[in-house]
Order: structure tokens, then C-alpha cells, then sequence
């Protein structure tokens, strides 16, 4: 089930994160049924930052994406500051880590960790 605000806006998989999503979940006991649940919080060095987990539960007003038969997971508020976003995952020398592409973004950290909205 892939779910579209008003405004078009989804949540998107880049293909460097579908592959290391199908990695994770291939080593996770349940995780054809496991979701990644992304969300958003106070805190940061820029305001708001991003959270990340596996999820096997949908709340009744969750929004559920999906990309490649992976599903993304998020609640109404943080889809507010989400929406349009493609989520990737990056390696590189200093380590890997899932990086949000946020278009709602107005300033980030350096490590992509946290952002600011307008």
C-alpha cells in the first residue's frame, strides 16, 4: 500500500537503500514482515533530527510507503517535515549510514543527521 498526501508528496527509497534495507532485513528473524520506520524529533545541532528503526507495527494513522515491496513507515507529524523526501544509504571512509534527501530542509549538519525547516 503506498500512500500519497494531497499535495503528491511520498516517501522514496533510493536504490543504495533498498539494497542495504533487503541486507538488513534478510538478517532479521521476522523481517519479511518488518518495515523501516522513520521519524522525526526535537534535537540536534540543527533543530530536528532523524530517527530510523525496524518495525513490525502500524498505527492506525500511520503512513505506509513502499518502494521495491520495502515498506517506510512514518506518523502524521513527521511526515509534515518528510514529505517528498528520498531516503538513501550512503558508504563512505568515515562510515555508512541512511541519509535523508529532505526537499522541506532549509539547513542541515554536515553529517545529515539533523536539519532545520524554514
Amino acid at each position: 500500500m503506498t500512500a500519497i498526501d494531497t499535495k503528491g508528496r511520498e516517501i522514496t527509497l533510493s536504490e543504495g537503500a533498498i539494497k542495504r534495507l533487503t541486507a538488513i532485513l534478510a538478517q532479521e528473524e521476522g523481517g519479511a514482515e518488518r518495515m523501516l520506520r522513520v521519524s522525526i524529533n526535537g534535537g540536534g545541532c540543527s533543530g530536528f533530527q532523524y530517527s530510523f528503526n525496524l518495525d513490525d507495527t502500524r498505527n492506525g494513522d500511520d503512513l505506509v510507503f513502499e518502494t521495491a515491496g520495502l515498506g517506510v513507515v512514518t506518523d502524521p507529524i513527521s511526515f509534515e517535515l518528510l514529505g517528498g523526501a528520498e531516503i538513501d544509504y550512503i558508504e563512505e571512509l568515515i562510515g555508512a549510514s541512511f541519509q535523508v534527501r529532505n526537499p522541506n530542509a532549509t539547513a542541515g549538519c554536515s553529517c545529515g543527521a539533523s536539519f532545520a525547516v524554514g
